[in-house]
């Protein structure tokens, strides 16, 4: 055995199959992702999907019930205000009246005639009660400039001369009530007879705004009741956009917010702002089923028309509210931290080892996360931790 030992055969294999024992057990380096701690811009956005709708819409009813003719305008036709002739519409005669009905409606329009008499004769008194008045209060003048009266029957003389002129406007106001109810009277004797009431005239009803057709909601000429929608009206550059937020994720936003508006077709991001965050829920049922309570919040448009003139009424766009957002602050990529207890934790590369690291952790986005305490601008963080690595393990920068 002594021999064996001295033999610088067996003392050489065995100083190699030591070597080779160490090299098995000898921990291994890790290869893993690393990046800084660095400063920079950061913000935190709030993403939806949103619908654009047009801020006014006039929707053009019947004004009575009749035939309305075919409505040759084609959703996309633009109109001026006072001056399209959006429809035009034929009044229904009027409905037959039997025997006491019209011996009512007879009644009524003596009645009403009387009235008239009446308003135009108190008319007749009013005006001449202020011109007796006038005719006063200019001799009172004269015999004030005189100084042959008192100023108090000065006084009294122009305040007669008032109440006449008030007398007589009330007085005037009443010929026209009395006319109007004249005619409303002789309106319900108006009968059908298959024919048109002469003197009756179609009804053009012309465009209230500039702007274009958003729908036709008739086409082809029929026979519509009051208040039947025709045609809905608005205008395209006058846009806004509905959002709707969770009610958790609503109460995050402010009016006033910058909005960033994203994939609606176009070469830029357009910029918008929060008008308005709508003071009541609803209640909607997400695509997996789950029910939800959502919030709708009001953006408008920061940049010019021509940015985002190709948008129409109720196309989608995607939106994201900047509900935070600062110039410099110290952060990490997100994918660098996890929990230890009750705090987040990084894991610091240095010296080619990983160091374990308490911080505290303000503002989170999707990508990064902004850094409170813990950690120094410049330091390196190892991305997506295995749970193999622990404090003081090697590792070694992952090649591309």
């Amino acid at each position: 055995m002594w021999r064996l030992l001295k033999n610088p055969r067996f003392l050489a294999g065995s100083a190699l199959i030591a070597l080779l024992l160490v090299l098995a057990f000898w921990p291994k380096s890790a290869s893993v992702d690393l990046a800084p701690a660095e400063r920079g811009k950061m913000r935190v956005t709030l993403d939806e999907e949103g619908e654009t709708r047009v801020r006014e819409r006039f929707v053009i009813s019947a004004p009575v019930a009749g035939r309305v003719e075919r409505i040759e305008l084609e959703p996309g036709d633009e109109v001026v205000a006072g001056q399209s002739v959006v429809a035009t519409f034929n009044p229904a005669d009027p409905i037959p009246l039997d025997v006491r009905s019209r011996a009512e409606a007879e009644a009524a329009v003596k009645a009403a005639q009387a009235g008239l008499g009446r308003a135009e004769a108190e008319r007749k008194r009013a005006a001449a009660t202020q011109e007796l008045a006038r005719s006063d209060l200019g001799r009172m003048r004269a015999l004030a400039a005189k100084q042959a009266i008192s100023k108090q029957a000065l006084e009294s003389a122009q305040s007669q001369a008032r109440t006449a002129e008030e007398s007589l406007r009330a007085a005037e106001f009443g010929v026209a009530n009395a006319r109007q109810e004249l005619a409303m009277a002789r309106a319900r004797l108006l009968s059908a007879t298959g024919a048109s009431t002469p003197g009756q005239e179609s009804i053009v009803l012309h465009s209230p705004i500039d702007g274009v057709v958003l729908k036709r909601l008739r086409e082809s000429e029929a026979v519509v009741p009051a208040g039947e929608p025709l045609v809905e009206l608005g205008d395209p550059r006058h846009l806004e956009i509905v959002a709707d937020f969770l009610s958790t994720d609503a109460v995050r936003i402010r009016p006033g917010d910058p909005v960033q508006i994203e994939r609606w077709g176009g070469d830029v991001v357009v910029q918008g702002r929060v008008r308005r965050v709508e003071p009541s829920g609803f209640l909607k049922i997400s695509a997996l089923g789950v029910e939800e309570q959502r919030v709708n919040v009001i953006i408008d448009f920061e940049d010019a028309f021509e940015a985002w003139k190709r948008l129409g009424d109720a196309y989608r766009v995607e939106v994201s509210v900047i509900v935070w957002q600062e110039e410099s602050v110290l952060k990490v990529p997100t994918s660098g931290l996890f929990r230890r207890g009750k705090s987040w934790a990084v894991f610091v590369a240095e010296g080619g080892r990983a160091r374990l690291r308490l911080v505290e952790i303000g503002r989170r986005n999707d990508t990064d996360a902004q850094v409170l305490a813990g950690i120094s601008e410049g330091e390196i963080v190892v991305l997506h931790p295995g749970e193999t690595l622990k404090d003081g393990s090697r590792v070694t920068p992952r090649q591309p």
